[in-house]
């Protein structure tokens, strides 16, 4: 997942989102994710708070010059946008030093003032958009037109549900979405790195409080998180107030990374640190406390129902929601059906393949369960070993993706495990490599226990990692055919793109013989889909349906991921719908060229394009098509 999260954080609609979003992002944002994507993954996605896209500098559009007009337009339209947004400049190191060392000592606004610039904004440029004739663009420009059009469309039309996106949910909310870039996206490469972090630092209380107020004056309105999201965050917020101030999160992790900073000696790091303990104790555990209690105080006055259905027009928050993470204009009623089908298939599939191994009685997700009790490690502290079996199982995805590949990062990946503070609540989930090299594509895998995934972890290091999220992300980021907006996905367009490829990157390695001789890798892999087309039955039901919290879990989905349903609507749908539509592309590609279809081909077009609707997407494809016949 890239929900993505400051790592790919994930907002509500986000989801860098990203991202991963993790993602979220997500989450995200994406971020929201895809990032407010976290996002992000950790967005601005279709419920966007956070994002700005102030235009005070807009060239003017003449009939003479559209398409030099048209470049000039979208880069400053990017370059404002994430000006005012210090931590996805961060993020993505956007601009050149001195700018860049500017907005990396601050935090990106979230006020409700902030927020409806932000949709004036888009307004405007949609507008100024519509001035162009996207005869005069060329393909690519065409494209980037498309997706910068979705993305402000989306949140002109997600503006009046924008308060649904919970404050501080258990999955992005604001409370995790400050922890995430933080400890991880804000880099510490110098000693003014670790100055910059020390002015965030002392700038997250301002954040948490603007956030409070906004999560007070929605529960006066009845706006309010179910019960259990509402615990589960609660459950966060003791996590990170338990310890203190020096064993917190926040100064753990700057002493950690400042300890490979070669400018800084070992007594500044202890002046530096001794700091960021201060702020943290005087400042940040106040401000996380204050969110503790104004939840405890909304905890009695909140309920159990689940979907975005009991709020006012909620239905058509939802409808929106689903469009913009599916990129598709499937009702929930189509999509649930997609998933019913979907989930008979595959465990007509899986139900063979268990019969093998002897797990005869039962369900499928009992006979899963049974399995994976079975091969549970035996070690007291399983967890290094079992990320050193992910490493393993990423450098032997590399090796094997050379055959279906012909284009690969730069960039390494590296697998980590999912911090302390979220890792009971937070899904494996990717974080893109820094620009500058000092951070690589890491693939974060939460290993809570005291369970651990066994059976998935082949499938989950080629989603998150290669050729996931990984190839999809990375690539793109080091396309310099791409304008960099869209290198960096500054315009955010859903998760379906994203999360659809590394769902076919997991099908592209079952169809590819990667687990021959690993029966128990393949149910891995048949469970992980079953578990994205059960998404598309549950998360309909809980917002379109009126489903209850229990009613899917007993569909087969763990109670940490409905919940991350009813916190992210419709961003679980995204995975489905996303990959079934590049295997519809690539079955029209290989029915249309014949002999002459490539499969390297058709994944350089695919990746070459990078994070786009997938209607611009399948007019990519058709494009190429078109381009491969006449040659």
């Amino acid at each position: 997942m890239v929900e993505l999260r400051y790592t790919g954080t994930i907002n509500f609609t986000g989801m860098i989102m990203q991202t991963s979003s993790r993602s979220k992002q997500f989450l995200t944002r994406a971020t929201l994710t895809s990032l407010t994507l976290g996002l992000q993954l950790h967005l601005p996605l279709a419920l966007s708070a956070g994002l700005a896209v102030g235009l005070s500098l807009t060239p003017t559009l003449s009939c003479a010059a559209q398409t030099i007009n048209f470049d000039q337009w979208a880069e400053q339209l990017a370059n404002t946008r994430v000006r005012n947004d210090p931590e996805q400049a961060t993020l993505k190191q956007y601009f050149s030093a001195k700018e860049q060392d500017a907005l990396d000592r601050k935090l990106t606004p979230n006020s409700i003032v902030q927020r409806a610039r932000d949709v004036a904004a888009a307004k405007k440029a949609l507008a100024q958009l519509a001035q162009i004739n996207p005869a005069t663009l060329t393909p690519q420009q065409r494209a980037s037109a498309a997706s910068i059009r979705w993305n402000l469309q989306g949140m002109v039309d997600g503006y009046p549900y924008a308060d649904y996106n919970f404050v501080f949910n258990q999955f992005g909310g604001l409370h995790v979405q400050l922890v995430n870039f933080l400890s991880q996206a804000h880099p510490i490469r110098n000693p003014r790195d670790a100055e910059n972090y020390l002015l965030r630092l002392q700038a997250v209380a301002g954040k948490i409080d603007t956030g409070i107020l906004q999560a007070r004056g929605l529960g006066a309105r009845g706006i309010l998180m179910p019960t259990f999201l509402t615990q589960s965050a609660i459950g966060q917020l003791d996590r990170f107030l338990d310890g203190g101030a020096e064993a917190n999160v926040l100064v753990a992790s700057y002493k950690e990374r400042m300890a490979s900073v070669k400018d800084l000696s070992p007594a500044q790091q202890q002046k530096l640190a001794a700091s960021a303990e201060a702020i943290v104790r005087q400042s940040v555990l106040p401000a996380y406390q204050r969110v503790r209690t104004l939840l405890q105080e909304q905890l009695p006055h909140t309920g159990n129902d689940a979907g975005l259905w009991r709020l006012p027009n909620g239905d058509k928050a939802y409808a929106l929601l689903l469009k913009q993470m599916t990129s598709s204009d499937y009702t929930p009623e189509q999509v649930h059906q997609i998933g019913l089908r979907e989930v008979a298939r595959i465990e007509k599939e899986m139900d063979g393949l268990l019969l093998g191994l002897g797990y005869t009685e039962g369900s499928i997700k009992q006979r899963m369960a049974r399995l994976e009790k079975d091969l549970q490690p035996k070690e007291a502290e399983p967890r290094p070993a079992l990320l050193a079996r992910y490493d393993e199982l990423l450098r032997d995805a590399e090796a094997r993706s050379r055959e279906l590949f012909d284009m690969t990062p730069k960039a390494p990946v590296v697998v980590k495990r999912e911090p302390p503070f979220t890792e009971k609540t937070a899904a494996a989930h990717y974080s893109v490599p820094a620009h500058d090299g000092t951070r690589p594509g890491i693939f974060w895998a939460p290993m809570p226990g005291p369970e651990f995934r066994i059976v998935g972890m082949r499938t989950l290091t080629y989603h998150e990692g290669v050729p996931g999220h990984h190839f999809q992300l990375a690539l793109q980021q080091e396309n310099t055919q791409l304008p960099r907006y869209r290198r960096d996905r500054v315009f955010s367009v859903g998760s379906a793109y994203g999360e659809g490829w590394a769902l076919y990157a997991e099908q592209l390695a079952a169809e590819y013989h990667w687990y021959d001789g690993d029966v128990v890798g393949h149910l891995g892999q048949l469970d992980a889909e079953l578990f994205r087309a059960r998404r598309l039955v549950v998360d309909t039901g809980l917002h379109a349906m009126k489903w209850t919290r229990q009613q899917g879990i007993d569909y087969g989905i763990p109670a940490a991921e409905v919940e991350r349903y009813v916190a992210m609507p419709g961003q679980a749908c995204a995975y489905k719908i996303g990959m079934l539509r590049i295997l519809e592309l690539r079955a029209r590609a290989r029915e249309a060229l014949g002999e002459r279809f490539s499969l390297k081909a058709f994944h350089n077009i695919v990746l070459q394009t990078g994070n786009v609707p997938l209607a611009v997407l399948e007019q990519v494809v058709d494009e190429w098509i078109a381009t491969q016949k006449k040659s």
